[in-house]
């Protein structure tokens, strides 16, 4: 906000600064007799920058916002007519001009005689006409009114750049809340679903008061630390979300009989790699959900490889006849994929399906 602060600030500067050469450049050309030291400090050389910046920021700081972008058109564009007859009734540049070449006498000639500019009359420009006939003439002063359009336009110009810029700005912002608000949502989601679940695994071992219950308890806390403490990030170390699945992989193992095979393998190194929390838990926790039975023999399959620009999670587990046709894409497992599309958008691949007798999730993450 500062730094676009100070560009606006110096962009006025410079170009106020062009603005006030503009009658340096003009009498330059004209003649080098001018005193222009004594033209800087003059009341019209100030009364022709004042006119103009009264102008411009009336213009730009007020007319523009309280009526042009508010509809109110005729209100507008008349009070530009008005603020035009009176930069036309004070003739800035005329009187400038005139100031220079005639001491403040020269009121009475639209422009000095061509000996007085040096010689370079081109006989283009009528000569000066008669006192008596000069007086009977409507003045206008061209350059002036030149002055007021091209000034009038160019706050036009900022204005609606300006007011095109916030505005997207705006939409951006309304998008960006609105994507954090899901995901907080999503998140707040995801966390209670996933201890929900854990609790009830714990709740049935203290019934049964099995020795691993304590060992259970253990478990989880850690498990509930990372959830707690790490979870609102949007992205966590690797390393985090892996100590995370090996705690539940343990706390489960806690309740499984011997019929049930937990192969969890690791490939690389993960290093300052970072991921999404709870990500690659939400498969984990579904693939034992689904994928263990209490009378037949279960095998889970996760194997995580850590590549150089990409993670890759490969989760495997059997589907039992009584459970080929329930429905296991729940709140966790959708929400995980809305997740995916807000902070992984075009840079990850999630395929869930069945392979044979096995259902399968691979995701792919690209750094």
């Amino acid at each position: 906000m500062f730094q676009s602060k100070n560009a606006a600030f110096f962009t006025h500067l410079v170009g106020w600064l062009l603005f006030l050469s503009f009658p340096v450049l003009f009498m330059f050309r004209q003649t080098e007799e001018v005193d222009f030291l004594k033209m800087f400090l003059s009341v019209n050389y100030w009364l022709f920058f004042g006119v103009y910046a009264l102008v411009f920021y009336l213009n730009i700081l007020y007319l523009i916002p309280q009526f042009y972008f508010k509809r109110k058109y005729t209100i507008y564009f008349g009070s530009i007519f008005l603020i035009f007859c009176f930069a036309n009734f004070f003739q800035p540049f005329e009187n400038l001009i005139f100031q220079e070449f005639h001491g403040g006498e020269g009121h009475h000639e639209r422009f000095p005689p061509a000996h007085e500019f040096g010689g370079h009359f081109d006989g283009h420009t009528p000569p000066p006409m008669p006192p008596a006939q000069r007086s009977s003439v409507p003045k206008m002063d061209v350059i002036s009114i030149f002055l007021f359009g091209m000034l009038w336009a160019l706050g036009m110009a900022l204005k609606i750049s300006e007011e095109w810029r916030l505005s997207e700005q705006k939409v951006i912002s309304a998008e960006s809340d609105k994507i954090n608000a899901e995901l907080s949502f999503l998140k707040a989601q995801i966390n209670p679903h996933f201890l929900f679940n854990t609790l009830n695994n714990i709740y049935s071992l203290a019934v049964e008061n099995h020795q691993n219950t304590a060992a259970s308890i253990m478990k989880l806390s850690q498990i509930m630390r990372y959830v707690t403490d790490e979870v609102s990030e949007d992205f966590v170390p690797l390393s985090s979300e892996i100590d995370c699945i090996s705690n539940y992989i343990d706390l489960q193992k806690l309740r499984l009989n011997k019929k049930t095979v937990v192969d969890f393998q690791v490939f690389g190194n993960a290093g300052l790699k970072k991921i999404t929390p709870l990500v690659l838990m939400t498969f984990v926790e579904n693939a034992f959900k689904h994928g263990v039975s209490n009378h037949e023999a279960s095998t889970i399959e996760i194997k995580l490889y850590s590549e150089k620009n990409a993670i890759t999670f490969i989760c495997r587990n059997a589907v039992f006849a009584s459970q080929r046709k329930t429905e296991r894409d729940g709140i966790g497992i959708t929400n995980t994929q809305k997740r995916l599309n807000h902070l992984y958008p075009d840079k990850h691949c999630l395929n869930i399906g069945r392979e044979n007798d096995f259902y399968k999730v691979e995701l792919l993450l690209e750094d």
